[in-house]
């Protein structure tokens, strides 16, 4: 099963810590915009960290004019081929999530690639401080969620007891 980055929400900060890390990682420098993972915030209380969703139809290879951009099949990233990539941005909005960035540096695209060639795993995950971010399957999340409603329902139930 294709693994992807889930944040808990309720737990993220937004202290920017996996961009940092990303930008570390990917191009040697603490500079978040060189991040493939974007910390979100939504005044007054909403903090969460987004990158890619790894989409099964991704609209951002469909919206590519150029062809630069390849859904793998294991682990199953976006993949950006630089030789083919103009900059042009069609893939940026054409991605729901506004999980793509534009490397100033390089003018190209970039995309989360959960850092393929790093042995302990995406920095984001190893080095978030509330360990709000985890590579997970969608399946084994959804069951996550189904724990987590089951014990506030009997958190609810008891309380109601007494």
């Amino acid at each position: 099963m294709q693994k992807v980055l889930i944040v808990d929400a309720e737990a993220c900060t937004g202290c920017e810590v996996c961009e940092f890390a990303c930008s570390i990682e990917h191009d040697g420098v603490f500079q978040p915009l060189h991040a493939r993972i974007r910390a979100i915030r939504i005044e007054p209380v909403i903090n969460m960290a987004i990158g890619c969703q790894f989409c099964l139809d991704a609209p951002c290879v469909h919206a590519c004019p150029y062809k630069a951009l390849e859904k793998t099949e294991d682990p199953g990233i976006i993949k950006v081929d630089e030789d083919k990539c103009v900059g042009c941005g069609f893939c940026i909005r054409a991605c729901d999530f506004g999980a793509i960035s534009f490397n100033l540096k390089t003018q190209k695209v970039q995309i989360c690639d959960l850092c393929k060639d790093r042995e302990n795993g995406p920095a984001c995950v190893e080095y978030c401080p509330k360990e709000c971010i985890e590579l997970t399957t969608l399946e084994s999340f959804a069951q996550k969620v189904r724990k987590k409603a089951v014990n506030k329902l009997l958190e609810s139930l008891a309380k109601q007891a007494q």
